[in-house]
């Protein structure tokens, strides 16, 4: 064997102890409980240095896992992303295990999804968004509870951004109103014109809603202009997604898994068409988290 190879080799040894070494014995600055810096450490447990605080009296590994779990935030985020972006839960394990070694069950996996999207729901309610003049809104069917559910939707024409939804099981005036109320109250305005496709309920619900002072017009198809393909293609992307998640059996489930897809939506997903921006950023919307993993790890700025 060549030196230049042996010590190639030995090079190679090295950095690899070093990283053992890091990820072992690497200290941590605080409690991730409290945040004092008062701790110690306290044995290990699967090779894994454990820490012990004096403040709060509690243990921790340091793992870069959130408080009082066990898996790494990367993979928490990761989990998050995935399944908003269409995987199933199946395909997510899958992709921890082969990706990070990790073995986390399909609830242990939903219960990560269902913790994070409220903390990203909550946050995303206060946010104050600049929207245009022209708003889409439509309505699709999703299957939940076993029953045809209808789900209502308005979209900034100028910033794709997702005003409001609205889930129900009926297609009369008063579900069109409850969907225009909610998007004038997130967008504080009332829009010029409001397109929509040919739907009745959306004549007296628009002019219940905002009067005179809003212009309705509907759709005369997909190849005349104006029209709703910009929400119809938002459609296709949701109900290719909603094929393989978990949770749309049942509609309190539902309605969240649902918001949850809208945060990801208008706020972590980039389009296109935006320029690879996200409808969050065209509109101006103020919001803590620049993805799943600020979530996760609950980095507010």
């Amino acid at each position: 064997m060549s030196n230049r190879k042996l010590i190639r080799l030995l090079g190679d040894a090295i950095m690899k102890v070093s990283r053992e070494m890091v990820e072992r014995f690497d200290i941590p600055d605080r409690c991730k409980f409290c945040g004092s810096r008062h701790i110690v450490r306290y044995g290990h447990y699967h090779q894994r240095q454990r820490w012990f605080c004096k403040a709060c009296k509690r243990k921790f590994a340091d793992n870069e896992a959130p408080p009082k779990m066990k898996t790494p935030a990367i993979q928490i985020a990761s989990a998050l992303s995935m399944f908003y972006e269409g995987m199933s839960l199946n395909g997510i394990r899958r992709h921890l295990e082969q990706t990070y070694h990790s073995y986390p069950s399909d609830s242990t996996v939903y219960r990560w999804i269902v913790k994070y999207t409220k903390v990203a729901i909550k946050e995303a309610k206060d946010s104050k968004v600049m929207v245009g003049e022209v708003w889409i809104a439509d309505e699709t069917v999703l299957k939940i509870e076993g029953k045809n559910t209808w789900f209502w939707d308005i979209i900034d024409h100028k910033t794709r951004f997702l005003l409001a939804s609205h889930l129900s099981t009926s297609r009369g005036t008063r579900d069109a109103q409850t969907v225009m109320e909610r998007a004038a109250a997130r967008a504080g305005k009332t829009p010029k014109v409001v397109l929509t496709d040919r739907l009745k309920a959306y004549l007296d619900g628009i002019e219940l809603t905002f009067g005179a002072h809003t212009k309705h017009i509907a759709s005369k198809g997909f190849t005349a202009k104006p029209n709703t393909n910009i929400i119809e293609r938002f459609h296709g992307s949701l109900k290719a997604r909603t094929k393989v998640m978990r949770g749309m059996k049942r509609r309190d489930t539902a309605k969240l898994i649902m918001d949850g897809w809208l945060v990801h939506y208008n706020f972590f997903r980039p389009h296109e068409a935006l320029g690879d921006k996200t409808p969050a950023y065209k509109a101006g919307a103020r919001f803590p988290y620049k993805n799943w993993l600020d979530v996760v790890k609950g980095m507010v700025k």
